[in-house]
């Protein structure tokens, strides 16, 4: 009897420290010392502006306003994280053009449910993983496409404004001697 107890007390302890190793985790790491100039924010912010103003002029008389925040969110990362993988054209373009038709797909053949907004989540994600066309605005394409039933011609409507986005990005991030977009096409 008195093995058992020792033992509980073993497995009790080695469950604490289990528990506060995983607690701990919620902590986080130190804060990185992040130095963006105004300057580049402000370029940043213009960018976003003239970008998204362009593409409401497009998407909204289409009869497609949702396609305003996934793109929104790429215009964040296309102008102010115009370095990182996730905002190169093919991630950006190849992301919303599989998770729109994942979506749309996933749509016609299941219908909207809760389950199917997860499902389909899940799998974007999986299929831009595997595609190795990681666009994390993509995803929201997808839940907008499904969630609000939007139909194909919603896929047409994100693709060309996608292409729009890389086209202005092209040209507006490299009117500035430090910035450089794409940093890598494929």
């Amino acid at each position: 009897m008195n093995i058992e107890k020792e033992i509980t007390k073993e497995e009790e302890h080695q469950l604490h420290i289990s528990l506060k190793s995983y607690f701990t985790k919620f902590k986080g790491d130190t804060k990185p010392d992040s130095t963006i100039e105004l300057s580049d924010n402000i370029i940043a912010a213009v960018g976003g502006l003239i970008a998204i103003s362009i593409i409401s002029a497009l998407a909204v008389p289409f009869g497609f306003p949702m396609v305003l925040g996934p793109l929104g969110a790429s215009c964040l990362l296309v102008f102010a994280a115009h370095e990182s993988p996730f905002s190169q054209p093919r991630h950006l373009v190849g992301g919303h053009l599989l998770s729109t038709t994942a979506a749309l797909v996933i749509l016609d053949i299941f219908g909207r449910s809760h389950l199917t907004i997860g499902v389909t989540l899940a799998f974007v994600l999986l299929l831009m993983a595997i595609s190795k066309m990681m666009h994390p605005p993509a995803a929201a394409s997808a839940i907008v496409a499904i969630n609000t039933e939007a139909g194909w011609g919603f896929l047409l409507i994100i693709v060309l404004c996608a292409l729009l986005l890389v086209a202005i990005s092209l040209f507006y991030n490299n009117l500035f001697k430090e910035r450089q977009y794409p940093k890598q096409w494929l």
